[in-house]
Formats: structure tokens, C-alpha cells, sequence
């Protein structure tokens, strides 16, 4: 689901910002969309109401990072009193204008998977960000 759609209080906008800080610190041309997905009927058959989703736009191609954009999913789930979240993945995909490029996902071992891989410097940088992100959440859920 958009983040943009998923902003209902002043916690999760001041999480959102500071995924977004925490992402340009490392990759300062990428531009925030908080809203990357479109709103047709088809895009909202793939809904997914646990997932808060944004991305990068970098101003052109990424070298390193052998991609155009990055979209970023954050798995979150309530806990049973409703009045606390906990991150339980991140879903980082290099994508560009014919597709997904590759992937990174917090399950098993971390690897990056896909068929043009960033540069190894980058995949550590993208590593970092999820591991911060997880340090990051609980102390805005």
C-alpha cells in the first residue's frame, strides 16, 4: 500500500521521513515518491494492506546500483492490543523501465538476487539501511 495512503498520525510521518534521511544519506540524488504505486483497478487486485511502500527516483541511471528506482516494502504487523507495530521485512527492489532488475529481502541470508546485480559496495550499503530500519521502527510504532 502507498505510504502516502498509510499516514494517519504523527509517528509513522516522522518514521517515513527518516527512512527517507537514512536513504538519501546514502544515495543523495534519489528523489522520495511516497506514493509509488497507481490507483486503477488492476494495481488494486495486488493490494496488500500490510505493507507500507515507497521508493527513489534517481535522476537518471544508477551504475552502482544497475537500476533506475528502488521500492521499498515494509512488512508491518500489529500486535493483538492494536496500539503498537512491529517491522517484520523489508523488501528492497532495484527496479527500471522493464521491470525488476533485482531484489533484496530480510528473510534467510540476505542475498541479492536477479539478473544485473548492483555493484557489491552498494549491496552492503542496501544491507545497512534494512538493518537500520530495523532499529529505526520500534521507536516510532
Amino acid at each position: 500500500m502507498n505510504a502516502l495512503d498509510k499516514v494517519k498520525n504523527f509517528d509513522l510521518a516522522l518514521f517515513l521521513a527518516s527512512v527517507a534521511t537514512l536513504v538519501r544519506a546514502r544515495f543523495p540524488a534519489a528523489s522520495l515518491n511516497l506514493s509509488p504505486w497507481r490507483d486503477d483497478p488492476h494495481t488494486r487486485l495486488w493490494f496488500e494492506e500490510e505493507t507500507i511502500d515507497l521508493s527513489f527516483h534517481f535522476p537518471g541511471w544508477s551504475r552502482r546500483l544497475e537500476c533506475r528506482s528502488l521500492l521499498f516494502q515494509l512488512t508491518v504487523s500489529k500486535n493483538t492490543d492494536e496500539t503498537s507495530a512491529q517491522l517484520l521485512g523489508v523488501l528492497i527492489r532495484g527496479m527500471s523501465f522493464d521491470g525488476e532488475r533485482w531484489r533484496l529481502a530480510t528473510v534467510g541470508d540476505w542475498k541479492v538476487i536477479g539478473s544485473h546485480l548492483p555493484h557489491s559496495s552498494e549491496m552492503e550499503s542496501l544491507r545497512s539501511i534494512c538493518r537500520d530500519l530495523f532499529k529505526l521502527f520500534p521507536s516510532y510504532s
